[in-house]
């Protein structure tokens, strides 16, 4: 990935907004021409590379409803050995003590936040099935800040439809604005009430009911918004995975 180039100065004053929206259930489906599933990723997994980037999009666009929260588990269906640890380039060595997330890009108040920041915001907990586009799964508990909290602090433009995500790792990914503000959406630092730990992306990562695996980087260290995608969507993206990746 080519180096990136030099960012703004992010804002000193952060403003931590505490309201919590309340979440309405959220229930899928596509039906049509003797289709029914209950995501777009069932739809997608067997189309992998198969679609073109406007359809694929719009497609997504069309059945996902973003703010009704999808259906979530008791703790007791927690299955803590069933979440593979998958590597890119191996697990990056991470200082929590130095780390900063910067939220960049399309916005008008860029910020680069420590982990105490981002402590300081309202923790979201929750218990959620965690599905990788190989064919397995697990039930798993994450704790982190609605990643939308975190937009919303950073104040975008209107303009913005996308945003990519940067690991340490050299991983990348980009997502639709939409699903970035699902109220379920979180950038965790727990797992299944402990805190994260490096080979599950320590010290901050995606997770979200609403995408595949592989679109839930480990190791964030940079969210840029953005109005439009650029050539490079997503690591797996351009080898021939499907962009949106929905659920």
């Amino acid at each position: 990935m080519s180096q990136e180039p030099e960012q703004k100065q992010p804002d000193s004053d952060i403003e931590f907004d505490d309201t919590d929206l309340v979440p309405r259930r959220r229930f899928l489906t596509l039906a049509g021409a003797g289709l029914l599933t209950i995501g777009f990723g069932s739809f997608a997994e067997g189309l992998v590379g198969g679609l073109s980037e406007p359809f694929n999009q719009q497609v997504g666009s069309l059945i996902f409803q973003p703010q009704q929260p999808v259906p979530e588990f008791p703790i007791s269906a927690i299955e803590p050995d069933k979440l593979i640890i998958n590597s890119f380039r191996g697990t990056p060595a991470i200082a929590t003590e130095t780390y900063r997330l910067t939220i960049d890009g399309e916005v008008n108040n860029p910020l680069s936040l420590s982990m105490s920041n981002l402590q300081k915001l309202p923790l979201t907990s929750m218990v959620i099935r965690h599905v990788c586009v190989e064919g397995w799964a697990a039930i798993v508990q994450w704790g982190g800040v609605r990643l939308r909290d975190l937009i919303a602090i950073a104040k975008p433009s209107a303009q913005v439809k996308y945003v990519y995500f940067y690991s340490a790792d050299g991983y990348y990914e980009s997502w639709d604005i939409d699903s970035v503000m699902h109220p379920q959406t979180l950038m965790a630092y727990q797992k299944n009430g402990q805190i994260l730990t490096p080979e599950y992306g320590a010290p901050l990562r995606l997770a979200s009911p609403v995408k595949l695996g592989y679109k839930l980087s480990k190791w964030v260290t940079r969210i840029q918004l953005t109005s439009e995608l650029g050539k490079k969507r997503g690591y797996w993206e351009d080898l021939g995975y499907e962009w949106y990746a929905g659920l």
